[in-house]
């Protein structure tokens, strides 16, 4: 496919804003991009291309631009016969560029992770984009703009690679660095100093497991693993003890042990380590009422309907399933799912903390039950809450005649909602001051932006909860 219609860079002629364009970088590269002028209203050579999510092209480093988007090649695709297509016409002093070897995905054939494209479209049209794979060899797509807009694999009916840039050679980069650490891995050396008692994880496990005992005699290798477990693994050619997580790519990512330089200091390590979930591990606190679950959530109903006094037990019906049974040995309170994955372990360290877990579900239930009937919306100015903006404040009276109070806030990225119920020893203040004193306990001001003062001067909302 041969280009010939190159502009040159100059404020009086630039793409349209928005105009997707093959570029010429001044180093002879060649890339592509979406023109995005600091000022669109105006001609300007202050700006940048974009070529998807966090990766942009300074107007500053290009040379020439070619249009893309004015081209539809549909007769083209259509024609079996052709293999070489004129956009614009050829003569003396234009500036052609040549882009050849054009790829089928459908042929299997896949461009290299963060590879950037020149794409012809299906629909007759071109553009560029960046791979991104998702399986290596099988799928993926190509990113061309923010929040991740990408061209799907059905849509591209044919790719060659463009110039490399510093996303792909960071990516070629990681790629030879892990073909390294795979090469060096394959035979990793032992240090028998550190793997004395051999290279079996368990057994370090086991040799710390019998000190602890002399302390917490309840204590078990499956507690001591709940937090995040070492393995002995291979690292930059050698075996370590390590912690082990996944990378992107599905390769293994080895965080290694750098306390000491021998088996002991591991197993000493490893008690340390493990020691306090051992400790909050201990069956007399945590199953102090017995192993039937039915007591624990007897207690936590009897809390809950003190305040929620409408809550009755078919509405409960639609909770999750608590439930105390064995898991790796040991008993715990646990979640059943209604398909057949494995039960949610609610790590608990008493009795007590797991009563409280099932009395915020309950409530929850309690308060889903509960239609609003009625709504105040505080109004309020700006309010930083740390880094947040509060966003939403509103008092809702329910069908029982009980309030709730919804907050919002958030920033430029993420955000947040929180429900409360306000309990009706607030309403037992015989002032609307007193009433504040004690909501306020429940929804503090430094957590949630509205002070007292705040709430005091808003009549309305004084009236809508019931104080005249």
């Amino acid at each position: 496919m041969s280009f010939n219609e190159f502009h040159n860079v100059k404020a009086d002629d630039m793409p349209q804003y928005g105009e997707f364009c093959l570029l010429e970088l001044k180093d002879g590269r060649y890339t592509a991009g979406k023109w995005n002028p600091n000022d669109y209203k105006k001609n300007s050579l202050s700006g940048e291309f974009i070529r998807g999510t966090a990766d942009t092209v300074a107007v500053s480093e290009v040379s020439k631009w070619h249009p893309l988007d004015c081209y539809d090649m549909t007769n083209c695709l259509n024609d079996e016969e052709i293999n070489f297509i004129n956009l614009g016409p050829e003569g003396e002093e234009i500036h052609s560029v040549i882009m050849k070897d054009f790829n089928s995905l459908e042929d299997g054939d896949f461009p290299k992770s963060e590879q950037y494209c020149l794409l012809i479209l299906k629909n007759g049209q071109l553009s560029a984009g960046r791979w991104d794979e998702w399986t290596k060899g099988k799928d993926g797509t190509f990113v061309y703009a923010p929040a991740l807009a990408c061209h799907s694999m059905n849509t591209v009916w044919a790719w060659t690679s463009l110039s490399s840039d510093d996303f792909f050679e960071a990516e070629e980069e990681s790629e030879r660095e892990r073909n390294r650490e795979e090469e060096l891995n394959r035979n990793p050396s032992v240090d028998q100093e550190l793997f004395k008692y051999g290279t079996d994880i368990e057994v370090y496990y086991q040799k710390a497991l019998e000190k602890l005992k002399k302390e917490y005699p309840w204590a078990t290798v499956t507690q001591m693993k709940k937090v995040t477990p070492y393995a002995i693994a291979p690292c930059h050619g050698k075996l370590v003890f390590g912690q082990v997580s996944k990378s992107y790519y599905g390769t293994d990512i080895v965080t290694p042990w750098t306390g000491g330089s021998g088996a002991d200091d591991f197993i000493s390590f490893l008690c340390e380590y493990t020691k306090t979930a051992v400790q909050n591990s201990n069956p007399a606190e945590k199953f102090k009422y017995g192993t039937d679950i039915s007591v624990y959530l007897a207690k936590a109903y009897d809390k809950v309907k003190k305040d929620y006094r409408w809550l009755d037990k078919k509405m409960l019906e639609s909770s999750r399933r608590f439930a105390i049974k064995e898991v790796g040995g040991d008993l715990e309170f646990v979640r059943e799912s209604d398909d057949n994955d494995s039960p949610m372990v609610e790590d608990c360290s008493s009795a007590e903390r797991f009563i409280e877990i099932a009395v915020y579900e309950y409530q929850g239930i309690a308060l889903r039950a509960n239609p609003v009937v009625a709504e105040y919306p505080v109004s309020f100015g700006d309010i930083n809450l740390y880094g947040w903006h509060l966003e939403k404040y509103v008092f809702a009276r329910l069908k029982t005649g009980d309030y709730k109070v919804t907050v919002q806030a958030g920033d430029r990225v993420t955000g947040g909602t929180r429900e409360f119920f306000i309990t009706p020893y607030c309403f037992e203040a015989k002032t609307y001051e007193e009433f504040l004193d004690r909501y306020l306990e429940i929804v503090p001001a430094r957590s949630f932006g509205l002070s007292k003062e705040d709430l005091l001067s808003d009549t309305k909302l004084k009236e809508f909860l019931g104080y005249q």
